[in-house]
């Protein structure tokens, strides 16, 4: 289970938690099912503590939001997906390292 400073996305409140969100936010889209996605659940939860008040990081179970997913045309999971300003500034697909997420959070919150 995820830890109480990762968020829970939705396809109904992703607008409102996402696109119109005034922080950097990363969206790890995953399922229970998927090995990797298990994987660097830990890292998530890890960067979420880091980047608390600089970032919102969060979850969306594909299994459970079918939209938002075919919506940004993610093909496989874990894809990671970082938003600043409503649009997609950076994108990581498969299990990344904590350095490599980070990179791209640093990134985001720096332009």
């Amino acid at each position: 289970m995820a830890a109480a400073n990762v968020k829970e996305f939705s396809d109904e409140a992703f607008d409102t938690d996402v696109i119109n969100s005034d922080s950097v936010v990363l969206v790890d889209f995953w399922a229970e099912w998927c090995g990797p996605c298990r994987a660097i659940a830990p890292v998530i939860d890890q960067l979420a503590s880091e980047y608390e008040g600089r970032a919102v990081i969060g979850k969306l179970n594909v299994d459970h939001n079918p939209g938002v997913p075919g919506n940004y045309g993610i093909r496989g999971i874990p894809t990671l997906l970082v938003f600043k300003g409503g649009e997609v500034v950076g994108q990581l697909v498969g299990a990344q390292s904590k350095a490599k997420i980070a990179e791209q959070l640093d990134k985001a919150l720096e332009s």
